[in-house]
């Protein structure tokens, strides 16, 4: 029950992402600006909280990426992803610091979005995947 529940949780979070990129790139200034306000707080906070979760503690180490055998140094993946899309956004794109060590280990890039697992084949989501629909 908890994958499914995993699952559904992660579609929603998919599918809004994707609603606000839609509106993003297709939207007109006045509706940029409407869905911008009441938005932007919403998302700040949400990555306040995570990098809240990620704070070092007090040997340095990140509390939450690290494991009782393996110690997670700061900044952890987390910090390094939100550094590089909301400090370094602005500048020439980069390959970032855990994407290249993991690059020498794939023999394909890294899709947008992953394939659908086994538990997004069944329920809510099962005939139509927001991700890959065709609109004509």
């Amino acid at each position: 029950m908890d994958q499914v529940l995993g699952q559904v949780l992660r579609n929603a979070v998919w599918e809004r992402l994707d609603m606000l990129t839609d509106l993003a790139n297709r939207a007109d200034a006045q509706s940029l600006v409407s869905v911008a306000r009441s938005e932007l707080p919403r998302l700040t906070e949400a990555w306040r909280a995570m990098l809240k979760m990620h704070e070092p503690d007090e040997r340095g180490d990140c509390p939450t990426c690290s494991t009782r055998w393996h110690r997670c140094k700061a900044p952890c993946s987390v910090w390094q992803v939100a550094h590089e899309h909301l400090v370094a956004g602005g500048l020439a794109p980069q390959q970032s610091t855990a994407d290249s060590r993991l690059q020498g280990r794939r023999k394909s890039p890294v899709p947008v979005h992953p394939a659908p697992t086994a538990a997004e084949t069944t329920g809510r989501h099962a005939l139509v995947n927001p991700r890959r629909a065709v609109t004509a």
